[in-house]
């Protein structure tokens, strides 16, 4: 089978990375009597200092025409002076918005051989740690009205307006319980319904649509007791659906438990099979070229793409497999390493990983 991925590297770290997940995807290709065909495409910084511009006309068509995107983190301090508007990050949003992917699912698994890593007693995560967060990526503040305004006694004023609608929420929920329904049959859905008239819409939303789910229990939970108790229980969860700013930084929390976010892979999702991948760390510019880049949030996210826009299961399952036996090893890179592993550099443990699907 012949497949076509659109592949944006993106800035800092995110061209290393990202090399070392097509270099998996090539040796699942060798395996498995796969063609991967590549287009690479700008976004981010990188294509503000090629084109002038974060996200070119061009790499939306093209990433358009792909059956999936491969992405890299976008930014840093070189662009940290441009107007708000033209700032590498924006290219993320334009994408988004650009390509209708509606749902991030981003999974929080703590893999067993990085159970000392993570910051949480033992006992809060024995027996592992396997969650999932369904953020809603194209609604809410993020692309609410927004501006400025003049008042009389304080000053100038900014504001930005979250507002959700009722298909916004309906799609992202059906979504959140069809995930439910291959694992462990509990949505916990995550709002602000005791002051946001949003949130109250969002909770009648979602409870409307787990009627037709009667095999999976919902609970809600206000966000500031959910972000209290991803540390205190955090095994209590399954999947958590919730907006787009809620989930920004619960999904950022929920992957710190694991021990590094250097290994967390995401999908954001459009209607239908499309979607775009990318490892949930940003460009990390102060270790970019030094080799010291975990590259197994972009590896995994290669396997994300298989199994939700390519259907290639069995392929995914062999990355995520790979990923398990090179840590049990001991191989580690810096962001990851105790005392009695074995140091791997960006390159390395790519190849590792490869070599073990090979």
């Amino acid at each position: 089978m012949k497949y076509h991925i659109a592949v944006i590297k993106g800035d800092g770290i995110g061209p290393e990375v990202i090399d070392e997940a097509v270099k998996v995807l090539q040796a699942v290709g060798t395996r498995y009597g796969h063609s991967f065909q590549y287009t690479y495409l700008k976004a981010g910084g990188d294509a503000i200092d090629a084109c002038g511009q974060c996200l070119p006309e061009e790499t939306v068509q093209k990433a358009k025409e792909s059956d999936a995107v491969l992405l890299g983190a976008v930014g840093g301090p070189k662009w940290d002076s441009l107007p708000g508007a033209e700032r590498p990050e924006r290219a993320l949003l334009g994408l988004r918005k650009a390509l209708g992917l509606f749902a991030n699912l981003r999974p929080a698994i703590m893999f067993d051989a990085l159970k000392d890593a993570c910051p949480l007693k033992p006992e809060k995560v024995a027996g592992g740690l396997d969650l999932l967060v369904v953020r809603e990526l194209t609604g809410g503040i993020y692309f609410g009205e927004r501006g400025t305004k003049e008042t009389a006694d304080m000053g100038l004023a900014a504001y930005d307006v979250e507002q959700y609608s009722e298909k916004e929420v309906e799609r992202i929920a059906e979504i959140a319980f069809q995930m439910a329904m291959k694992r462990n049959k509990k949505v916990t859905s995550v709002d602000k319904a005791n002051v946001l008239e949003s949130s109250r819409l969002w909770r009648k939303t979602v409870a409307r649509v787990a009627e037709k789910y009667p095999q999976v229990t919902l609970e809600n939970f206000y966000v500031d007791n959910a972000a209290m108790q991803l540390v205190y229980d955090p095994k209590q969860f399954d999947v958590l659906v919730t907006s787009n700013i809620f989930g920004d930084i619960l999904s950022d929390e929920a992957s710190m438990i694991t021990g590094s976010i250097g290994m967390l892979p995401s999908a954001s999702l459009a209607e239908g099979a499309f979607g775009m991948y990318e490892p949930v760390h940003g460009s990390a510019p102060d270790i970019a070229g030094t080799g010291k880049a975990n590259p197994i949030a972009a590896i995994l996210s290669a396997g994300m793409l298989l199994r939700y826009t390519l259907g290639l299961t069995t392929e995914a399952d062999a990355i995520e497999q790979a990923v398990k036996d090179v840590l049990k090893e001991g191989w580690r890179t810096a962001d990851i390493a105790q005392a009695d592993s074995k140091a791997a550099s960006t390159a390395e443990m790519g190849s590792l990983i490869a070599e073990k699907i090979r």
